[in-house]
């Protein structure tokens, strides 16, 4: 593998991360306001399923060549053009709700093509870290971005119930675009140039580099298990990252403080978890960390659905945000040490397609069971189911003992 010059690179990383807090808080933001905006309105679990789809599905099409183009081409260039193509049609959409067209159905296009633009975004911004941090720093970089994303976590919430409850979703909106606009000016004075192709680039179009890719996956023992977890793992907590605006709504109240409360309480863990990342650098196994945090997650989540107050829900779901940063920066430098960096685009869309696929399928099942039946039920059944698989991984040493012996080819 060719050998990197990281000059000056921890202003390269300030330049990096600042863009896209940025661009991340206006997303977030959004994300929340719209998410309340349909719960507040409808209490419907059919028009919140519709939202996701709308969300994620549009990414999975995408993410199949987004992958390839994050290991072909310019990621900083792509991650410019999807930040703008996010947000004009937000600023489009805003204009409208100003005006008085407020239709459910103008929220689920533009969703669509939000989902697009982050589709096309995320690998890229997965992958790029690796060209401008070297390989012992990338832990507490990581960390660090982790931390400053529970910060917007924590942040975006409280923003988006004052935002929405004051100005209506049409300020959020805004904000969304002034925040992309900045974040691209920002990125653009990051001094990192276009990959260089090495020998190991495959040589062909779009499909043969996608069939590459899904090859390498399948012929890679530890990340075949990785995305075989993932879509297990992502289809289990579906109901704990989706439907518990719902729970807060039908179990304790409709106000919008309730439901910025939930959210600010996993911000407040997340970062709790991100600070303890970067001071100490999580467990030396990326796998060990991954399942810990799995059986956490699903015995928390199942103790959502029988928490019989609000203060001990919040109380639950802080710790349950502590193992976010331990879990997904396990993921993340699992795949920067073992992947190549020529085929990193392609492993980071595979994770995004398995997110974007089976959450909507999760939905399509959960959304409309939530209103048969209690989400409490829903919640407790999936975190057993949670917590099982991860003890499997836990049981699993083969699968531990990849984490030590298989790396990435220099």
């Amino acid at each position: 593998m060719e050998q990197v010059a990281y000059t000056n690179w921890k202003r390269n990383v300030f330049i990096f991360i600042a863009s896209q807090t940025l661009s991340l808080t206006g997303s977030m933001t959004v994300s929340f306001a719209v998410i309340w905006y349909i719960t507040l309105e409808t209490s419907s679990g059919f028009l919140m399923t519709l939202s996701i789809v709308c969300s994620f599905l549009p990414q999975i099409l995408i993410s199949l060549f987004a992958g390839v183009w994050a290991d072909r081409y310019d990621r900083k260039k792509l991650i410019i053009y999807a930040d703008l193509f996010i947000a004009i049609p937000t600023l489009i959409l805003a204009f409208l709700f100003l005006s008085g067209i407020t239709s459910l159905w103008l929220i689920f296009t533009i969703s669509i093509v939000r989902s697009i633009g982050s589709g096309v975004q995320s690998p890229a911004v997965g992958a790029i870290l690796p060209q401008i941090v070297p390989p012992d720093k990338l832990m507490k970089v990581n960390g660090i971005n982790s931390s400053i994303g529970s910060v917007m976590m924590l942040v975006t919430p409280a923003l988006s119930g004052l935002l929405l409850s004051i100005f209506g979703l049409s300020a959020t909106l805004f904000l969304d675009f002034v925040t992309a606009v900045t974040a691209v000016v920002i990125l653009s004075f990051l001094p990192i140039a276009a990959r260089a192709k090495s020998a190991d680039d495959p040589d062909s179009n779009v499909m043969a580099e996608l069939a590459a890719g899904i090859a390498y996956a399948r012929s890679h023992t530890l990340i075949k298990y990785l995305l075989v977890f993932y879509a297990l793992f992502f289809f289990l907590i579906t109901p704990a990252a989706f439907l518990t605006p719902l729970l807060v709504e039908r179990s304790f109240g409709s106000d919008v403080w309730l439901l910025t409360a939930n959210e600010i309480s996993w911000s407040v863990g997340c970062l709790i978890g991100g600070l303890a990342v970067t001071m100490t650098g999580g467990f030396k196994n990326r796998i060990f960390t991954m399942a810990i945090s799995c059986i956490a997650f699903g015995v928390l989540f199942a103790a959502l659905g029988i928490a019989s107050n609000f203060t001990l829900y919040l109380a639950i779901m802080l710790v349950a945000g502590v193992f976010m940063p331990l879990f997904g920066t396990a993921e993340t430098i699992l795949i920067q040490e073992q992947v190549p960096e020529y085929m990193m685009g392609r492993v980071f869309s595979m994770i995004q397609i398995i997110a974007s696929s089976v959450m909507p399928l999760g939905m399509v099942l959960f959304g409309p069971l939530a209103d048969i039946v209690s989400i409490e039920s829903i919640m407790i059944g999936t975190g057993i189911l949670t917590a099982i698989l991860g003890v499997y991984i836990f049981m699993n040493k083969k699968l531990m003992l990849l984490n030590e012996y298989q790396h990435k080819p220099e």
